[in-house]
């Protein structure tokens, strides 16, 4: 075997040393490039790993957000049903009453009272005082811009009211009834005191929920509403409400 010794330099040539820093910059120049793409590489592969085994181990990340329909049917709640004592018309607006009454934390049979006397559950009734819709509500507990004649507008400021008046009447339902009709101040009064119209109010309210208490027997607290003017409401509503006929 031929064993080949080192060539010498020649003289006036330098020797190439191995530690060259042109050759350890090129060196750099190729092998930093090739490094990263290797990492990427190698990140990747962990990354598709990591995901496939979340999927074999049946692990998931959060559920995506579920976002309700435009327009999606409000869902009635649970609780004490709508009362039979009163008008069809009123009777037309039961699941209505049953959601407001609850937003409001009220009695769904004492807001049916009071639509039955304020409007016998026309939207579209206007009073000679000037109050609005279902609960007769008058314009100045409306703001700039709302309908008094929407319904859910209507309910919204009436039924805030109600729910006041009786949260001021300590519970007392003939007291928060007077204060609805002739103003939150007229609560602290005497009944004896109060206008006309507003112990007639209370009575004909007190009257309706006597019936609803009594039903299936028949009382006289919506008989006597009806003979008292209340059945030119209803007749109207009833048009209204493409109930009459």
């Amino acid at each position: 075997m031929t064993v080949l010794q080192p060539t010498a330099a020649r003289p006036g040539e330098a020797g190439l040393s191995p530690l060259d820093p042109g050759f350890l910059r090129r060196c750099l120049l190729l092998a930093v490039p090739c490094a990263l793409s290797v990492a990427l590489v190698l990140a990747t592969l962990n990354l598709s790993s990591a995901v496939r085994l979340r999927l074999m181990d049946g692990s998931s990340g959060p559920a995506p957000r579920v976002v309700p329909e435009a327009g999606a049917a409000a869902e009635v709640p649970s609780g004490p049903a709508l009362s039979p004592a009163f008008t069809p018309e009123v009777r037309y607006w039961s699941q209505a009453i049953l959601r407001w009454s609850q937003a409001f934390g009220l009695d769904p049979n004492l807001v049916a009272a009071v639509m039955q006397i304020e409007s016998c559950g026309d939207p579209t009734a206007v009073s000679s005082a000037g109050a609005r819709g279902l609960f007769q509500v008058m314009p100045y507990h409306f703001e700039a811009g709302e309908d008094p004649l929407d319904p859910e507008t209507n309910a919204r400021r009436g039924l805030r009211y109600l729910a006041q008046a009786l949260e001021r009447a300590g519970g007392q339902v003939g007291l928060a009834l007077a204060g609805y009709n002739g103003g939150h101040g007229v609560i602290a009064w005497p009944p004896e005191s109060w206008p006309t119209e507003t112990r007639r109010y209370a009575g004909w309210g007190t009257g309706l929920l006597a019936d609803v208490a009594a039903w299936p027997a028949s009382g006289n607290g919506l008989s006597a509403w009806l003979a008292a003017g209340g059945s030119r409401l209803c007749v109207r509503a009833a048009a209204v409400l493409g109930l009459s006929g």
